[in-house]
């Protein structure tokens, strides 16, 4: 058991990956909440994030639950295997993150009160796991869309570090990436603990606050 779960914490090499498959797996066509078609498009004047912070399941309805948030989606990024499923994600042998795409509007909701509601919602010192959730999926990542995003998440990062190194916690781990290429997981995942009210969500914040953002978002 323990050598199987120090496998599935450590990177897999690329040649080493699952090889997936060239069609995308099959998902929801609407959002369970919103009625929103899950592979809408950004509208003229919203933006979008990406984040992985732990079980995709609980940091969704973190981010559907903040006013000025469009649309929500569950998906794989920053791995090798093209079109993952969540059984071969689970492996640790895709490289996958389980992430959550986020469709917001910025004007009622800032990407630095994203990134607080991120770094305030589980803990990024925690490397290839968060809680009990061991593995490369549960890792700590901002993936970002433009400049401003990375210098806003690069920032950010510097300041919570400082803050949990002044609280006794040991280095962020947090990935900061260009936002890679987005599978959507499948349907059961999307929504699910709007589906499920007492199923598992497995994040948990440091307790530690960020000092960034307007605060309307908490």
């Amino acid at each position: 058991m323990f050598t199987l779960n120090r496998k599935k914490m450590e990177m897999v090499a690329p040649d080493a990956a699952l090889p997936g498959r060239p069609t995308q797996i099959p998902t929801a066509e609407r959002h369970f909440l919103s009625d929103l078609p899950i592979k809408a498009e950004v509208p003229a004047g919203y933006a979008e994030a990406m984040f992985g912070m732990g079980c995709f399941w609980g940091v969704e309805r973190v981010f559907w639950q903040l006013p000025g948030v469009w649309l929500t989606v569950v998906g794989y990024a920053g791995g090798f295997t093209p079109n993952p499923t969540y059984e071969e994600v689970c492996t640790g042998q895709t490289g996958h993150n389980e992430v959550v795409r986020v469709i917001y509007d910025p004007a009622r909701i800032s990407y630095e009160d994203l990134l607080r509601v991120f770094w305030e919602n589980h803990d990024p010192t925690q490397g290839m796991r968060q809680g009990n959730d061991l593995g490369t999926q549960y890792r700590s990542g901002i993936y970002v869309y433009d400049d401003a995003q990375r210098d806003a998440a690069e920032a950010s990062r510097q300041t919570y570090s400082n803050r949990l190194r002044d609280a006794g916690f040991g280095p962020v781990t947090t990935e900061i990436l260009d936002a890679p290429t987005f599978f959507f997981a499948e349907d059961y995942h999307q929504q699910y603990l709007a589906k499920n009210p007492a199923g598992y969500c497995g994040i948990g914040g440091t307790g530690v606050t960020c000092p960034i953002g307007t605060g309307v978002a908490s």
